[in-house]
């Protein structure tokens, strides 16, 4: 199952995608895509629907971040070999954690919108994890059953910010429209195996990063388990899980980010995201 968040910013109605690929409005059985719809219940009932009697949503509309409510976005740093050596870091022993601000959440095709003095803004695809019901110190073996499903992220980065700025990774991440999710919510009953996904970015066309989540370090059920060893993982709450290599940070010489880009950032059986990056300006 594909859940969707449709329509203008700040007014998203819930939604899915049947089997024909068509949009389907779910805003007359729920009010959205609550922690209540990520529930192992919720997400039964969903299932159980006619989607057929689903009202129909226009071609061409909008879609949001998948998930209404989001807590936090727990991300995993160096978590592929070899993007960790195109950055020049050791592979790390344990998962390297942030937090990326709620604030930077924002649709899967919207703007980017490169910050005020940047020089650096960089790019990675990540696959995302979404929880689906509350995880504090759950066991690798059950940490599975605490996951709603599975998205796309383009974790945005800006270098200069994240790294010569006094040492807070946050300060290069949390950026307004840093974090574009989506398109879809993918429910785990399709995504088999987490781990054998190929994930790609392109910027204008030109192939930056072509990955597999086979290479990461630490797999999904590993991570949610560690993470909830330091925090509650609340439902709607996202893990990103870090990025293959091939990001601006790693070309000979550097490659950034600048106005009027086109990134195009997808994972296999997940969906694929197009932003188009502008200059800040005062809003």
């Amino acid at each position: 199952m594909k859940l969707i968040r449709w329509g203008t910013a700040g007014q998203e109605k819930p939604g899915l995608v049947d089997v024909q690929g068509r949009i389907r409005d779910l805003s007359g059985v729920v009010s959205d895509i609550t922690a209540e719809v990520l529930s192992p219940a919720g997400l039964a009932a969903l299932r159980a629907l006619d989607v057929d009697r689903l009202p129909e949503v226009p071609a061409g509309t909008r879609f949001g971040v998948p998930v209404a409510s989001v807590s936090k976005i727990v991300c995993v740093g160096l978590n592929y070999a070899d993007h960790a050596a195109e950055s020049n870091m050791p592979i790390p022993q344990e998962p390297v954690l942030f937090l990326k601000a709620t604030s930077s959440l924002t649709g899967p095709d919207d703007e980017v919108v490169i910050p005020r003095d940047s020089e650096k803004t960089d790019w990675e695809v990540e696959l995302g994890v979404v929880i689906g019901s509350r995880a504090s110190y759950v066991d690798a073996q059950d940490a599975l059953a605490h996951v709603a499903g599975y998205c796309v992220v383009n974790d945005v980065s800006e270098r200069a910010f994240q790294l010569e700025r006094g040492g807070q990774w946050d300060k290069g991440k949390g950026c307004d429209t840093f974090s574009p999710v989506g398109p879809w919510l993918v429910t785990p009953d399709e995504v088999p195996d987490p781990a054998a996904l190929r994930l790609w970015l392109k910027v204008n066309q030109r192939t930056y990063q072509n990955g597999s989540t086979a290479t990461m370090i630490f797999g999904v059920a590993h991570l949610v388990s560690y993470i909830s060893q330091f925090m509650t993982l609340l439902p709607g709450d996202i893990i990103s899980t870090g990025t293959p290599p091939g990001v601006g940070l790693g070309q000979k010489p550097p490659v950034y980010l600048k106005a009027g880009d086109v990134m195009q950032v997808g994972i296999e059986g997940l969906g694929e995201q197009r932003q188009v990056t502008r200059a800040w300006s005062r809003p």
